[in-house]
């Protein structure tokens, strides 16, 4: 083992982290900041620029600090991101207004007139994908629509994570897979002119940063990088990823025919493939390697819906864990025991933040009867979650032949949740000994890029290491099957009440 470190910056839609890891992939220390987010009117979720790049400084420096280390031993620096939103940047590198993160959904007026228009089935054909709310087709389009001035001031569309590299190196770049979220091609897997005449964006053609190779240097830290961070200046930065493609790199998915699943914020469920299979169902995209492709279906409707119970409904829990130790959720396993040791048809709908069934759709419980506690509560939510994802994963299947599953995220830790995954989708599912596989997956690539392993495959296979394997169990699966039925048929029958629950 040689003293040098590799560090990993994952900005997600709240928490910026930046992780130091050794070149064995080891997590050595991490630094977090929160991010705030601004909600100015309905469906508007953005962040201050500056902010995020103060925010992230004081991770790096956390980070650094409890590592116990020299800055001149991190051999590299790269970045991810929340993938999708728009960072825009002025001719002189300025930001222009908030950067908007992916849980924004201002432009669905958009979308609804795209899909009026055909403009969705064209979108399938020319990139591989349909546009949905925060992609940067969808809010560039409703800027140049609604906020004319600065969309004339446009001078570079970033990305989350190609701000922070900005901001790092002074360097504007982007990379393959983040490059294709709206304008790529799917067969040459570059830029579209036809994409962008298609969402009526061609002025936009001069601001799409050069895309490149994940792995390669794209700068180093410039001295104001240098004394805003405490990191060394000429640290090299690589280009790195979007970040469910980090995410999936980190948990050790480099490979076809394992299906990689995030529960988080979002449900993001992607897997590799050797050609273009475009899909209403999924986003075709640029993998990590040219020839390559990930495809990736997801939502934000995952294991955010049982932090927001937690902290809502077990108040008592989180007393307790504050008093004694451990984790809320400890506190709760008695309550769920229960719960699951019994026949329950409650339903719970996780789209609290947004679905896969449209930009109206909202949460709910159905079927709670006198009789049930809280421990029944929380059974339907995660079997929601859980339904949430096999929604996601049937579509993969339709068009990919998937040989099992790996699971990362908070969830990943529980092995009751593990197991209800593996039911539920009724496929063999492993879990990683990795915390922030999302901040791996990033620093993978700076590793690659200075020569600690000859590509990400490598790096993948040498740094991840399985730590649980879950089967389905055969009856469970059945049960399980005839709840996410009862799930799809309330999903039909509400789906007309939405907009009014909505009040909007």
């Amino acid at each position: 083992m040689t003293d040098s470190f590799i560090l990993g910056i994952d900005s997600g839609n709240t928490v910026t982290k930046a992780a130091v890891f050794s070149e064995a992939g080891s997590l050595i220390s991490l630094g977090d900041c929160e991010v705030v987010r601004i909600k100015p009117r309905p469906r508007f979720v953005e962040r201050d620029m500056n902010v995020h790049w103060q925010m992230t400084c004081q991770a790096i420096r956390q980070a650094v600090a409890q590592a116990g280390i020299d800055p001149s031993q991190i051999a590299a620096v790269t970045a991810t991101g929340h993938g999708d939103g728009l960072y825009l940047v002025d001719e002189d590198g300025a930001p222009l207004g908030n950067g908007i993160v992916s849980l924004d959904s201002r432009s669905a007026p958009v979308i609804e007139r795209w899909e009026a228009e055909g403009v969705h089935d064209e979108a399938l054909k020319i990139t591989g994908q349909m546009p949905y709310a925060p992609a940067p087709s969808a809010l560039l389009r409703w800027i140049k629509e609604n906020e004319p001035e600065r969309y004339g001031r446009i001078r570079w569309v970033l990305s989350c994570k190609d701000w922070l590299r900005y901001k790092l190196t002074g360097e504007i770049a982007t990379d393959w897979t983040e490059a294709s979220t709206a304008f790529v091609d799917p067969d040459t897997q570059d830029y579209s002119a036809a994409a962008l005449r298609l969402f009526g964006l061609e002025e936009m053609e001069r601001a799409l940063p050069e895309a490149h190779d994940p792995c390669a240097v794209m700068g180093e830290i410039t001295p104001e990088a240098a004394e805003a961070t405490g990191l060394k200046v000429g640290t090299p930065v690589a280009a790195g990823l979007h970040d469910v493609t980090a995410s999936a790199i980190g948990s050790g998915v480099a490979e076809q025919g394992v299906v990689s699943i995030l529960a988080g914020t979002f449900s993001v469920n992607e897997i590799i493939s050797g050609e273009p299979k475009p899909s209403p169902e999924w986003y075709c995209r640029n993998s990590f390697r040219r020839g390559e492709w990930m495809n990736m279906t997801l939502s934000p409707a995952s294991s955010a819906n049982i932090d927001w119970f937690v902290k809502q409904c077990c108040r008592d829990a989180i007393r307790l864990a504050e008093e004694r130790g451990g984790s809320a959720y400890d506190y709760l396993e008695e309550e769920l025991s229960e719960a699951f040791a019994g026949d329950s048809r409650s339903v719970y709908h996780p789209f609290l933040y947004g679905s896969p069934h449209g930009n109206d759709s909202s949460a709910a419980f159905l079927g709670l009867q006198g009789w049930q506690h809280r421990g029944h509560m929380m059974r339907a939510l995660l079997e929601g979650v859980v339904f949430n994802h096999r929604h996601h994963v049937d579509a993969l299947r339709s068009g990919f032949h998937i040989k099992g599953a790996r699971l990362t995220g908070g969830s990943s830790r529980s092995p009751r949740i593990c197991q209800l995954f593996s039911d539920g989708l009724g496929l063999d599912l492993e879990t990683v000994d990795v915390d922030e596989a999302g901040a791996l997956g990033a620093a993978l690539c700076g590793a690659v890029a200075v020569g600690l392993y000859g590509d990400l495959g490598e790096a993948a296979r040498r740094t991840v290491s399985v730590s649980s394997t879950f089967s389905p169990r055969p009856q469970v699966h059945r049960t399980l099957d005839d709840g996410y039925q009862r799930y799809k048929s309330t999903i039909h029958q509400l789906r007309s009440e939405w907009r009014g629950l909505r009040g909007e």
